[in-house]
């Protein structure tokens, strides 16, 4: 189904429910009907495969392979924890989608371990990279492992089942604490990429640093990504999903709903709540309830969110 398919009916459909439900450390699986982006826990993955809905996906973000300090001292094994849950999801998704940081300090030994873990949710991953995976001299590791067919730093586009899927890169240069860019040459591509689209096609962003800023002070946000946003004003159903804060946190603006994915490595605190941004060392029986499962219920109309924590342990 091309982009142009979506007729009027299904549009008002899209604007009218939104469910999300965020699997937080474990990633998030995806499901799109009718244009509607709705996420989906492990027990309603089983009713999705009955509804044949015609397109999942999976979202992890933060996977730090090669991360060794207190705050988790096996990073390797929680991502391969996160992705035996994966392979045990009763509908296989179409794809997963990474929001970056994959390595911790973009060595090739832990992108090749990253990839031996992942691969075995034997999934296509499209990937955007994180600062931590942009760390090498030359920039290289990334780009020839996850950046061939992209344009500039590694941003891209496609499609699936009627839906567009947009990967921007916002970690270039990145200074310590600074906020993310996109750049001139990011952002006129977006705009090209766009025009012409039906404003009924459902659109998918992925990228690791918020677009929206969550907390400046902290480098938490995009400071061209109002730019980016605005090309994205006349779509009717827009989602869009990042990594970076290892913490969920949403946001509706609009016709935009905004989603954070907490890390599969190790979480970090609140905003404003430390000094700065870092890993965060909680008691060893506390790990995992905060890369546990936070389930987030969103529909258009109503004022509340009803936010339901289920831990992976404890």
């Amino acid at each position: 189904m091309s982009h142009h398919d979506h007729d009027e009916e299904s549009g008002v459909n899209r604007r009218k429910v939104l469910e999300c439900m965020t699997w937080a450390g474990t990633g998030v699986l995806w499901t799109i009907a009718g244009g509607v982006p709705r996420s989906l826990g492990l027990v309603d993955a089983a009713k999705a495969a009955q509804q044949a809905s015609p397109l999942t996906f999976l979202q992890i973000s933060d996977s730090h392979v090669g991360f060794d300090k207190p705050a988790n001292p096996n990073a390797l094994g929680t991502l391969e924890e996160a992705i035996q849950k994966v392979g045990a999801i009763p509908v296989k998704p179409s794809f997963m989608i990474h929001t970056g940081d994959i390595s911790h300090l973009s060595k090739a030994s832990e992108f090749d371990d990253a990839d031996r873990i992942i691969s075995q949710a034997r999934l296509d991953v499209h990937y955007v990279p994180g600062e931590h995976d942009f760390l090498d001299e030359e920039v290289k590791l990334y780009k020839e492992r996850y950046g061939k067919g992209t344009r500039g730093a590694g941003w891209y586009s496609f499609d699936a089942s009627g839906v567009h899927f947009i990967g921007l890169v916002n970690v270039v240069d990145l200074k310590a604490g600074g906020l993310g860019n996109l750049g001139a040459e990011q952002l006129e591509w977006l705009e090209g990429d766009l025009k012409g689209r039906s404003k009924s096609t459902p659109i998918v962003v992925f990228a690791h640093i918020p677009l929206w800023t969550v907390y400046p002070q902290w480098g938490w946000g995009t400071e061209d990504g109002a730019r980016a946003l605005d090309y994205l004003k006349g779509f009717g159903s827009v989602t869009v999903l990042n990594g970076h804060i290892h913490q969920v946190m949403q946001k509706v603006e609009g016709n935009v709903t905004f989603h954070t994915a907490r890390s599969t490595a190790f979480p970090q605190p609140a905003p404003g709540t430390a000094p700065s941004p870092s890993p965060m060392k909680v008691e060893d029986a506390r790990l995992r309830s905060l890369l546990g499962i936070a389930s987030i219920n969103f529909k258009l109309g109503d004022e509340r969110l009803a936010i339901i924590d289920t831990p992976l342990q404890g």
